[in-house]
């Protein structure tokens, strides 16, 4: 049976010592780069703090809080232009002004029946919905 010469050989140690792990470990290396939209429970997504938010007004509204509802309401909307209407050139209002303003307008049907309301009862099918409406369009911004 004849052997491998040494010029056949070389290469070969070459591919399974040298470029074989160099590639496993470029691929892992971009693997860990790319980002996860849930680390733990917690949404790490563009929009993810926003949905937390509403969230959080949400379940204030549905255990009758309207008050806690009303301030969190409040800080959702001012985080919200803080960060995406004047944010900078990463802006969603600069990167994608139509869906920032279909964004927006969700957020305000969601939340101004709250903030406004002052001691009025709200209707909580048409609060729901408008909730749902808004985390809709929140995805489309992830």
């Amino acid at each position: 049976m004849p052997y491998p010469s040494r010029a056949t050989t070389k290469p070969l140690f070459i591919l399974l010592f040298v470029i074989l792990p160099a590639l496993a470990t470029a691929g892992s290396a971009l693997a860990q780069e790319k980002k996860v939209a849930q680390q733990n429970g917690v949404d790490n997504s563009k929009m993810g703090a926003y949905r937390a938010l509403a969230h959080h007004i949400y379940s204030d509204f549905q255990k009758g809080d309207l008050a806690a509802a009303a301030l969190m309401a409040k800080v959702l909307e001012r985080v919200w232009d803080k960060a995406e209407d004047y944010g900078g050139d990463t802006a969603l209002s600069k990167t994608n002004h139509g869906l920032f303003e279909q964004i927006d307008k969700a957020m305000d049907d969601f939340i101004s029946p709250i903030t406004d309301a002052k001691g009025k009862a709200l209707d909580p099918a048409k609060v729901k919905a408008a909730y749902n409406a808004y985390l809709e369009k929140l995805k489309l911004a992830d």
